[in-house]
């Protein structure tokens, strides 16, 4: 807003009266009220081309040399892009691990877009810094992760854990590795098949490449194999190589499986290696009240991975590391000494983390822990796990559905005709039921009516329902099997081949 109304006052084409930005953030609420109420009765989202997006939204024109009226610029474009957007609002969004916006949230991105502090330095964010803090605190506190941690706000899962494999690096090769870089001998990461592909680009940004990843195989439950962990390790010992990290999963993409964190966190105990979490998913599953055991393990990891816009239900973006011991942040990022003001240290999140310049993610998530409390966060987040486990239930009890897994608030399943069900050992039909699939995937996404993803589980292509949303309930969980049966049956009464026609005819 324009500072200044004497002589030789500025104005510029940006700036805005009190009373101008006032009239246009009144309207803007009260357009988006009206917006946010109506995403239930909406389509998830609508089948386009992105030509007509471009065009709904006139994305072709050139610069325009003259400004527009601001009230009037947002009163256009606010319902244009509630029209041509995929909501993850949506009571029946269940694709990804994309949640719905807290009101909250929004409102806190909102104050935190006014003040615009550069949470990098103390000096240019003394409240936002301190914010952060505590938010990093709490957010410890509420998984049960090491009371003593630090850790820092992020753009969301990747950052985060790129934060722990970097701490990683610096804390477990012995040498300097920052200085003198990672040729000297091979250093070794060990992960299952199950770990998100974060690993990969940390791997490959850190110098290491990602050939230094020992992928470990995981047993039917999709979880690390314990014993293969240890061969391999023993292996790259013998073989001159240094292991340095070991990544347990809490909770993985495509099914929600846990690894056996608590013997893991043993082993790297004894073998004296970094234990690092993937908890971006599920680790905030640790509050809940019937939380899955191995998540208490929490508390034992070096580093731990998790993100706010997941099960906290914070606008996109707000990932959190946690370290067990934040001087390991400082070893792994920091260029300066620790600085003290007024004899109290002081946090330059620029020490901790890859950024310089931050925005102040932290508020709309430290505003969301006040609003719900520990809590309603434990109500909300075991709310979703029980829906997952009804809408598993419902799926076992329909004919042309197979249950595949449910694991945390996941649930994988695909459509087979009652007719294919006894064949589906057979060749030819096992790949048509994987072509049904895939195509009865893309046509629910573009039909609006619900929205799902994938996961491919052995040489089997399925359906995945992922609820980490507060405003769907147990009618939209419900619904979703009569949703995909009744696409399932119309597809494939197009799809399948003659020659199963034909074998199922005989």
């Amino acid at each position: 807003m324009n500072g200044g109304e004497g002589r030789g006052a500025r104005r510029a084409p940006l700036a805005m009266s009190a009373d101008e930005f006032r009239a246009a953030a009144h309207r803007l609420v009260d357009l988006l009220a009206d917006e946010l109420a109506r995403i239930p009765g909406r389509p998830v989202t609508h089948d386009e081309r992105p030509s007509s997006v471009r065009e709904a939204l006139d994305l072709d024109r050139a610069l325009p040399r003259q400004g527009t009226d601001a009230a009037e610029l947002l009163a256009r474009v606010t319902p244009a892009l509630f029209e041509h957007s995929l909501f993850n609002a949506h009571p029946r969004f269940f694709g990804y691990i994309t949640a719905p916006p807290a009101p909250i949230g929004i409102l806190g991105d909102f104050l935190a877009s006014a003040l615009n502090p550069n949470v990098g330095s103390w000096r240019l964010s003394p409240a936002a810094s301190e914010v952060e803090a505590q938010t990093v605190r709490w957010i410890a506190e509420l998984i049960g992760a090491s009371p003593a941690s630090g850790g820092l706000l992020v753009s969301g899962g990747n950052m985060a854990n790129f934060v722990g494999f970097f701490a990683a690096r610096a804390a477990r090769a012995p040498w300097d590795v920052r200085a003198q870089g990672t040729g000297r001998r091979p250093l070794r990461v060990y992960a299952s098949r199950e770990t998100h592909t974060w690993i990969q680009k940390a791997a490959d940004l850190s110098g290491l490449g990602t050939d230094a990843i020992r992928w470990v195989p995981t047993g039917a439950d999709l979880r690390m194999d314990l014993a293969a962990l240890t061969a391999v390790l023993a292996r790259d010992r013998a073989a001159g190589d240094i292991p340095f990290l070991v990544v347990g999963t809490a909770g993985s993409v495509s099914t929600g499986a846990i690894d056996p964190l608590r013997e893991l966190a043993q082993l790297c105990h004894d073998e004296q290696l970094w234990f690092h979490v993937d908890g971006a998913y599920g680790g905030f599953a640790a509050a809940a009240v019937d939380a899955p055991p191995d998540l208490r393990a929490l508390a034992s990891a070096d580093s731990v991975a998790v993100d706010p816009h997941k099960w906290l239900y914070a606008p996109l973006e707000a990932g959190c590391a946690l370290v067990r011991d934040p001087d390991d942040l400082r070893r792994a990022f920091s260029y300066h000494p620790p600085y003290y003001h007024f004899d109290e240290h002081v946090t330059n999140y620029v020490d901790y983390g890859p950024q310089n310049s931050r925005g102040f993610r932290a508020l709309k998530v430290w505003l969301a822990l006040q609003h719900a409390g520990a809590d309603g966060y434990r109500r909300m987040i075991s709310d979703d796990i029980s829906l997952s486990r009804t809408l598993a239930d419902a799926v076992a009890a329909d004919e042309s559905l197979e249950l595949v897994t449910q694991s945390l608030s996941i649930t994988t399943f695909r459509f087979i005709p009652p007719d294919l069900g006894a064949r589906r050992g057979e060749r030819a039909v096992a790949e048509y039921l994987n072509q049904l699939n895939e195509a009865l995937l893309d046509d629910l996404q573009r039909s609006g009516r619900a929205f799902v993803s994938n996961a491919v589980i052995g040489d089997r292509y399925v359906l995945r329902a992922c609820i980490v949303n507060f405003h769907t309930g147990h009618d939209d969980v419900l619904a979703l099997p009569g949703i995909v049966t009744a696409a399932g049956a119309s597809i494939d009464g197009a799809l399948r081949p003659a020659a199963l026609r034909r074998e199922q005819a005989t």
